[in-house]
């Protein structure tokens, strides 16, 4: 299935002359390869072929003198052999369906055709990839030709081309830091949880190992299992115990991933100002399972729908951003057609640096519905081609709030420890804390990245994690917090 306009003229499908046939092509007609009565599949005479069948010759199948194949060397055509495929025969040329380019060994294109892939150039049409440059348009740089046609296309990167793996995701195993504790059990981790809250002062420490040492699917069940044991809420228990952002931690560790993003997002965008960048951040980094689940979620707790929340809270290309990620609709699958990828490098690059104003409609359909995997092979294209950083260019062409988006889910997409030591870096640079930002990323993040944004932190700012939480946090908060990190690098 395809798309109108992916791809751009010149490619699949094919135009005038090619496949499906127009007067001239294949099947052949009245005058096409080869010269037959009564069109294909031969009609007098059956199969094999009688007098006037296909292919033409006399005195049947197999040939004799006379038949086919008429020339030497036999099919398939040897190098100047003069044989099949001849001009305006199959397979088309001109515009036609796109023939791979010739095995070693196996001959060369047709004589006077220059070598070619797809097929080769119309006559008188300059090489381009794919097609040729629209009117007035500048060539990109980097490939020959010019920018592809302007619609974008959804995920389904069909095509002539097969599909290529291009940097797979290598999986190394389990890289949170928090794993299931052995023979945990929530009914004697809340008797735990309740002496350390009972009577006269708070066992902190006690509230620390339990909540520090368990996977949130043995968190979770705590707060049933309290409720069952003692007849009270564990929230308001904790809440009335604990204080400031150690309790605000221990409540969000509480909770499950789902539940936790839902509650982030509702407080990012309710009350004085909108924290954009916490939209992005949560709706950037999360699976289409996972955004479908926070959906739910959040219509069910708020009784309305995140679009309109957020359709309500935000504006112009900004708000197109957010509403195309929260659909949940991103392409996933691993594999990737470098070619497809090649494509919207050159429509990324057609949308900003090749024209006059910025089409951000173009970078939200490719950054909001393409994999992974495969926006990490475009913006390593674009990066070929354009000779500029894919996030540069966003700087240079855009501004405000959907240039900070577009650039935050480039960077989440494109190494996604990396981007989240940098918002653990900037919740703890400068003065004050922010501590709401460095209280989710740890929570979510400890259990799937953690060990890889360690390692992107001390790459990247010179020092451990774990000694930046040290030294901009204390008390009973700061000891959880390092729980959740695991360890110094």
């Amino acid at each position: 299935m395809s798309y109108p306009g992916y791809p751009p003229s010149g490619g699949y499908p094919t135009q005038t002359g090619g496949y499906p046939p127009q007067p001239g092509a294949y099947p052949p007609q009245a005058g096409g390869y080869p010269p037959q009565a009564g069109g294909y599949p031969p009609q007098a005479g059956g199969y094999p072929p009688q007098a006037g069948g296909y292919p033409p010759q006399a005195g049947g199948y197999p040939p004799q003198a006379g038949g086919y194949p008429p020339q030497a060397g036999g099919y398939p055509p040897q190098a100047g052999g003069g044989g099949f495929p001849q001009g305006g025969g199959f397979p088309p040329q001109a515009g036609g369906y796109p023939s791979m380019p010739p095995a070693q060994g196996k001959g060369g294109p047709a004589p006077g055709q220059p070598q070619g892939y797809p097929g080769g150039p119309a006559p008188g049409q300059p090489q381009g990839y794919p097609g040729g440059p629209a009117p007035g348009q500048q060539p990109m740089p980097g490939y020959p030709g010019g920018a592809p046609a302007t619609n974008p296309s959804m995920p389904g990167y069909g095509g002539g081309v097969p599909a290529t793996p291009y940097s797979p995701a290598i999986n190394r195993g389990y890289r949170g830091v928090i794993k299931d504790y052995p023979g945990a059990d929530p009914l004697r981790d809340v008797e735990v949880l309740r002496k350390a809250m009972k009577g006269f002062g708070t066992d902190e420490a006690a509230i620390i190992e339990i909540l520090g040492s368990r996977s949130n699917k043995q968190r979770v069940p705590m707060v049933a299992a309290y409720k069952t044991t003692y007849g009270k809420d564990l929230f308001h228990d904790l809440k009335s115990e604990l204080t400031g952002n150690f309790e605000k931690l221990a409540i969000a560790m509480l909770q499950t991933p789902a539940k936790f993003d839902t509650s982030q997002l509702k407080e990012a965008i309710a009350g004085a100002g909108t924290d954009e960048a916490c939209l992005i951040e949560i709706l950037s980094s999360r699976s289409n399972a996972e955004i479908r689940e926070i959906n739910q979620i959040y219509k069910n707790e708020y009784g309305k729908k995140l679009e309109d929340a957020i359709i309500n809270d935000t504006s112009g290309h900004f708000r197109r951003l957010l509403v195309s990620l929260c659909q949940g609709n991103r392409d996933e699958r691993e594999q990737v057609d470098i070619n497809m990828a090649k494509q919207d490098a050159q429509k990324l690059y057609a949308a900003g640096e090749n024209k006059v104003g910025t089409d951000e409609s173009q970078f939200n359909a490719i950054l909001c519905s393409r994999s992974r995997p495969h926006l990490r092979a475009v913006f390593n294209e674009y990066q070929q081609m354009s000779g500029r950083d894919i996030v540069k260019s966003i700087c240079r062409e855009m501004s405000g709030n959907v240039e900070d988006g577009m650039v935050a889910v480039v960077k989440c997409i494109r190494n996604t420890p990396e981007y989240f030591a940098e918002r653990l870096h900037k919740s703890m640079a400068g003065a004050g804390t922010k501590d709401r930002t460095l209280i989710r990323v740890m929570v979510t993040r400890s259990e799937v990245d953690m060990l890889d944004i360690r390692q992107a932190y001390q790459k990247t700012y010179g020092k451990s994690l774990y000694t930046a939480i040290s030294g901009d946090t204390s008390g009973d908060y700061q000891k959880l917090l390092l729980k959740l990190c695991g360890g110094s690098d």
